[in-house]
């Protein structure tokens, strides 16, 4: 292709509304436009390189036996209610283009295809014998992001592979969850990234078990946490460690305490000359489920810990059944707008004690009248702590559970592990942290759709029994982005040769040169012949201004036909080190071809 034929406009300065590198540089670049809120237009260049995405996941999903096929986009609300995921995409999560048609039939856009698939399933399998099954597509998906940012990293129209397996036990769907664990390492690696897959929490998907893969970059939205020896690794949500230990507590004997103006754990222990682990903090929760009662949560934790909110909400939606409910709607701390709904007195915010009355909630219809009390691990074996004394201004100090205060019935695990902590298997590594972006995850999903949508198989015994499902998705476009994030300098993007839209781009620095032009046309022609994709500047631009388009475009390799030509030379620049040499005009095919071939063999 030839630039002077391009759709290509290129920008010296930073668009306004770009808040990452990779946002940036694709826009100056002229990859993409937007069209609106987390909107883009794939102009040329990019689509060449989702292309190359695309083909690459396409390989490897092909090589495990996968089935390409494409499903609607456009989905019936009542499969979603069939599964249950109805008010938890268009309410809680908010996330679904939800929509009435001309027959007034609810329909949404499709965020993901767990329940189409499932309903095909249903239509279609009916024993044993089709077992294993694997299907899977590439299509755009929507999602209304409340706020869409980041360019393609978290828009609300973005392409992606799903592929969904279904199997007659969960050895069987282990075995495939193990194959995309494979397949996927190789796609982020053919692509050429920096990697790491971690344990991660399943979300809304749902299932047993997951695993994210994380292209490692600063810019990542989500914290890894791993250990050196590489034997763990998940993602924060998910992540679980040993804490340091706590300090014995100064106090020997039980006391109230006056302690004005000590609402936070910071001025407490500030005031009290004590550590933070010998504080009992008491954390309060409003949960509103789908049946629309509002639950009051009150959490016992370490004084120096905080509330992990993904395993927070993992723990009350697994207790949803105790108050008639499936699934969580909204779960917050409660500002004092939301405390007017449901308080019978002023609370006392900043001093509370692990035995707050339930006298302090105005039971109503919707308002269950007693807290749902949770006590973390850490708090559990504290000796003579610190903790609110149900009055503001004051504190008990050495307070023991059993004597002054009853322990939870329910202890959970919902600390936020952080860099420094100790691990689990082996105490004596460190936890570190990395920043993510998660452009991978794979799901165990088990029998949770099928048995909500009656999909179901005949096994070698002639009994019916619920599919074993597995979900497995790539962001094909926010991939792509991905790989400008983790490699840019502060000319441009340097992508890697295996996506790059083009691997060579010829230069011509005076296009009123015939010499220079001819060597050009030459070189051009015959790298596409050997199949090595090239552009031609031949735009009628200054030298300066082609370099740095070249740059800034990420191109692997640039071929200068200038000043080299006398001695029948031209330069070459590979641009990920910026390392430039003279070739002779006639070795210039034969050791591109070699360079190319050697990065696609990684």
């Amino acid at each position: 292709m030839r630039l002077s034929q391009m759709l290509l406009v290129t920008l010296r300065d930073d668009p306004a509304d770009a808040e990452i590198p990779s946002h940036k540089l694709l826009i100056r670049a002229g990859y993409i436009r937007r069209i609106g809120a987390g909107i883009y237009a794939y102009l040329p260049l990019m689509w060449r390189v989702l292309q190359k995405v695309s083909q690459i996941v396409r390989e490897e999903m092909n090589a495990t036996g996968a089935q390409e096929c494409l499903l609607p986009q456009l989905q019936p609300a009542d499969l979603w209610k069939e599964s249950g995921r109805w008010d938890t995409y268009t309410k809680a999560e908010g996330i679904m283009f939800a929509f009435t048609d001309r027959r007034e039939q609810q329909v949404a856009l499709g965020p993901t295809h767990e329940e189409v698939i499932t309903y095909v399933a249903r239509d279609m399998i009916r024993s044993y014998r089709q077992l294993p099954l694997h299907l899977y597509q590439l299509q755009s998906k929507f999602r209304d992001e409340i706020r869409p940012r980041f360019g393609l990293m978290r828009g609300r129209e973005f392409i992606m592979k799903d592929g969904y397996s279904f199997h007659a036990d969960s050895e069987s769907l282990k075995k495939t969850y193990d194959d995309m664990y494979v397949a996927y390492s190789n796609m982020l690696r053919r692509c050429g990234l920096k990697f790491r897959a971690v344990e991660a929490d399943s979300g809304a998907i749902g299932g047993s078990g997951s695993t994210e893969f994380m292209v490692l970059a600063e810019a990542g939205e989500d914290e890894v946490l791993y250990t050196e020896d590489g034997k763990y690794a998940a993602n924060v949500e998910k992540a679980v460690s040993l804490p340091v230990d706590a300090e014995t507590s100064p106090f020997t004997s039980y006391e109230k305490r006056e302690t004005p103006g000590t609402e936070t754990i910071e001025k407490l222990c500030k005031f009290l000359k004590c550590s933070p682990t010998s504080v009992v903090k008491n954390v309060l929760y409003e949960v509103i489920y789908d049946n629309g009662t509002t639950v009051l949560v009150l959490i016992n934790i370490r004084g120096d810990q905080e509330v992990n909110e993904v395993k927070l909400q993992n723990e009350l939606t697994r207790l949803a059944s105790q108050y008639g409910a499936q699934t969580i709607l909204a779960l917050t701390v409660p500002n004092a707008e939301s405390q007017s709904n449901w308080t019978a007195k002023s609370l006392p915010l900043g001093y509370i004690a692990p035995d707050l009355s339930d006298e302090y909630i105005d039971a109503k219809k919707q308002v269950n009248p007693k807290f749902l009390r949770l006590v973390d691990k850490t708090a559990v074996d504290l000796k003579n702590f610190v903790t609110g004394a149900n009055e503001s201004g004051y504190h008990v100090l050495g307070a023991n559970w059993g004597e002054q205060f009853k322990l939870p019935e329910n202890v959970v695990d919902i600390r936020k592990a952080r860099p420094g902590d100790r691990a689990v298997h082996d105490p004596k590594q460190t936890i570190q942290n990395a920043r993510g972006i998660e452009a991978g995850h794979i799901f165990q999903l088990g029998t949770k759709y099928s048995q909500a949508m009656g999909a179901t198989y005949t096994n070698e015994q002639g009994e019916e029994k619920p599919l074993v499902m597995g979900c497995y998705g790539v962001g094909v476009s926010r991939l792509a982005q991905a790989a400008v994030e983790q490699s840019y300098d502060k000319d441009g993007i340097i992508w890697p040769v295996a996506i790059a839209p083009y691997h060579a781009i010829v230069t011509v620095p005076n296009v009123n040169d015939t010499k220079q032009v001819e060597a050009a046309e030459k070189l051009y022609g015959e790298l596409n012949k050997a199949g090595i994709e090239t552009l031609l500047d031949d735009r009628n631009e200054r030298a300066g201004v082609k370099f740095k388009d070249a740059d800034l475009l990420g191109i692997p390799y640039r071929i200068v036909t200038g000043k080299a030509l006398a001695n029948g030379k031209v330069e070459v620049v590979k641009r990920a080190s910026k390392k430039a040499c003279e070739l002779a005009i006639e070795e210039v095919v034969d050791t591109l071809k070699q360079w190319v071939e050697e990065e696609l063999k990684g």
